[in-house]
């Protein structure tokens, strides 16, 4: 496979910036992409597709927006690139699953075919789009997402509470799903940090340090490299 997830699209520098060399390696062989802009609900997809294409236009990309295609099945079948954006997780996986497009990204993903997600399109690489930070503002008719890797992501993780709120953190969160789900790792993934897959290695970089989430463990920092340094190697295969 050929992977890259991202925590998140924006910072200081723009939107997607920090990605551009990243996005660039997946884009190398194919100038045309499908963007999925099914995360976007504050933003309609039209203008979410311009909003990608303009910051996406030093790689050259031919980018055809998925909601716009009279055969979405087909489109991404064919599809070269595969472009999943940010937004709500639940309503991507609602439009992905309202459209039978899961199995059919499965299958060209598994089969080489490039997927860079940012935020709610990584979650939807995972096993289940539980650990997203997202409300449910729509049935998503299961919590079950592409499962093209064997471990979950927190994206825009951060343990940090605001002055004054007295609920539960991120990783009082994390841990409650890795307690209900002990065979799941996650992966919580501060912002502009990334995770990247070519076949089975699964390397994680970044600015910042990420940290792993394990079942009756404490949070362990994570530092630039080897997934399976952490992991079990037959969990990345």
């Amino acid at each position: 496979m050929n992977i890259l997830l991202l925590s998140n699209s924006t910072n200081a520098g723009g939107y997607l910036h920090y990605a551009i060399p990243l996005i660039s390696e997946l884009s190398s062989a194919t100038k045309n992409a499908v963007f999925i802009p099914f995360a976007g609900i504050s933003r309609d997809w039209d203008e979410y597709t311009r909003i990608v294409t303009v910051a996406l236009a030093p790689l050259s990309l031919n980018i055809e927006p998925l909601h716009r295609s009279v055969d979405p099945v087909e489109t991404v079948r064919n599809s070269s690139l595969l472009l999943i954006g940010g937004g709500n997780t639940f309503n991507l996986l609602h439009h992905c699953r309202r459209l039978g497009l899961l199995p059919v990204i499965r299958d060209i993903v598994k089969s080489g075919v490039p997927y860079v997600g940012w935020s709610a399109g990584s979650n939807l690489a995972c096993p289940t789009i539980c650990t997203t930070n997202d409300m449910p503002v729509i049935d998503s008719q299961g919590l079950d997402a592409l499962n093209l890797i064997p471990y979950q992501i927190n994206p825009h993780y951060t343990n940090a509470l605001p002055i004054g709120i007295k609920g539960e953190s991120r990783n009082q969160r994390l841990a409650e799903f890795t307690r209900l789900w002990p065979n799941l790792p996650v992966i919580g993934l501060p912002e502009e940090n990334w995770i990247r897959i070519k076949n089975t290695q699964h390397v994680i970089d970044g600015p910042h340090p990420s940290w792993l989430f394990l079942a009756q463990n404490e949070p362990k920092e994570l530092n630039p490299g080897m997934l399976s340094m952490h992991l079990e190697i037959n969990q990345l295969n």
